[in-house]
């Protein structure tokens, strides 16, 4: 191997290092802010639960369900779309239809107690919000497990190994 091309492997690890560092910094940051919010939302939640009346009259209540059901519907058609056009974007938009699918259904249930509709809001949310919110949950992972994510070596050091066999390294190790 000459100088050359020891010196342009040398120059290319730099960078790949310099990436990882940064991923793996952004990565810790990232679990501090949720660690301290999640921590946060603790007394917060105390405090709602003791302070928040058990009846409360709602206005805009038509305006409020008819807007994130319209949500819920640009997101569904968000992921099909997506979906169809083979686009990765679909990963966040499954995830968010998802989400939402599982918010309904809470909202739909636990509005409904003490109501005959609680009946008709169990049976939408077990079989039909929650099985689809799950469905598309799995789907996404199994789309995750297909990603590719960089490799700990530039390629040009490891020419000798196909790209078939080498493992990629992963960004949170």
């Amino acid at each position: 191997m000459s100088d050359a091309q020891a010196s342009t492997q040398e120059e290319a690890a730099a960078p790949a290092a310099d990436l990882l560092e940064r991923i793996r910094r952004h990565r810790r940051h990232t679990l501090e802010l949720l660690t301290v919010c999640a921590l946060g939302l603790v007394p917060w939640t105390v405090l709602l639960a003791m302070t928040l009346p058990s009846v409360y009259e709602v206005r805009q209540w038509r305006v409020t369900w008819v807007g994130f059901d319209a949500l819920l519907m640009v997101a569904m058609a968000a992921t099909a779309l997506l979906g169809w056009l083979r686009h990765r974007a679909v990963i966040v938009s499954a995830t968010t239809t998802a989400v939402l699918l599982i918010c309904d259904a809470w909202f739909d249930v636990s509005l409904a107690f003490g109501t005959s509709g609680v009946w008709l809001s169990s049976v939408l949310a077990a079989c039909v919000e929650l099985p689809l919110a799950f469905y598309l949950i799995r789907r996404v992972m199994s789309m995750l497990s297909l990603a590719q994510w960089p490799t700990a070596k530039p390629a040009a050091a490891d020419s000798s190994s196909s790209s078939s066999t080498r493992q990629p390294a992963r960004p949170d190790a």
